[in-house]
C-alpha cells in the first residue's frame, strides 16, 4: 500500500485541497510536496479563502490526480483525510526545504507573502485501476509515523 500510495503523490504535483467553514465547502487547487509520513505540504497566501478556513477548522481532504488521464481507461489517483494547519518556525523552515528539493525553480523571495501548510492526513483512499482492479478503492489508516494499515477495500461494479 505504502509503495502504491507514494507512486500515486508522485504522479502529479497538483492537488485539490477541500476545506470547510461554516455551512459552506471551499476547494483549491495548489502545487504541493510530500513527506515520507505522507504529510502534503503546500504554499498559499494567509488570506486566502481556503486558508482561513484551515485557521478556522483543520479539518480537510485533498485529492491527488494526474490530469492527463483519459475517460474509460484505467484511472488512478488517492485521496487523503486529515488535519491541516499552517506551518511556523522550525516545521516552516523544514516544509520549505521539501517543497524547493520538488521545486527546484521555488524562490523564497518570490514567494514572501505566503506560508507554508501542512495536511496530517490520518486515511488515504487509494484507486488505481491498472494495480489494484477495475473500480477497487482500498481506505488505509495512516499512523502519525506513516505506517499504513489497511482499514476496508470497496469495489464498485456497473449493474445490469
Amino acid at each position: 500500500m505504502a509503495k502504491l500510495a507514494r507512486s500515486l503523490l508522485d504522479a502529479s504535483t497538483l492537488c485539490a485541497i477541500a476545506s470547510f467553514s461554516g455551512r459552506q465547502a471551499h476547494v483549491n487547487t495548489a502545487y504541493f510536496a510530500w513527506a515520507d509520513d505522507f504529510r502534503l505540504i503546500w504554499l498559499s497566501e494567509p488570506g486566502a479563502k481556503h486558508s482561513r478556513n484551515v485557521r478556522d477548522n483543520g479539518s480537510v481532504a485533498i485529492a491527488v490526480f494526474d490530469s492527463h488521464q483519459t475517460w474509460g481507461t484505467s484511472d488512478r489517483g488517492v485521496q487523503l483525510f486529515g488535519s491541516a494547519r499552517e506551518l511556523k518556525g522550525k516545521q516552516a523552515e523544514a516544509a520549505e526545504r521539501a517543497y524547493a528539493k520538488r521545486f527546484p525553480d521555488y524562490r523564497r523571495e518570490d514567494n514572501s507573502a505566503y506560508a507554508f501548510y501542512s495536511l496530517r492526513p490520518r486515511r488515504l483512499k487509494l484507486f488505481d485501476e491498472r494495480t489494484l482492479g477495475p473500480g477497487v478503492f482500498v481506505t488505509a489508516r495512516v499512523a502519525a509515523d506513516g505506517e499504513l494499515s489497511w482499514e476496508r477495500t470497496e469495489v464498485y461494479r456497473a449493474t445490469s
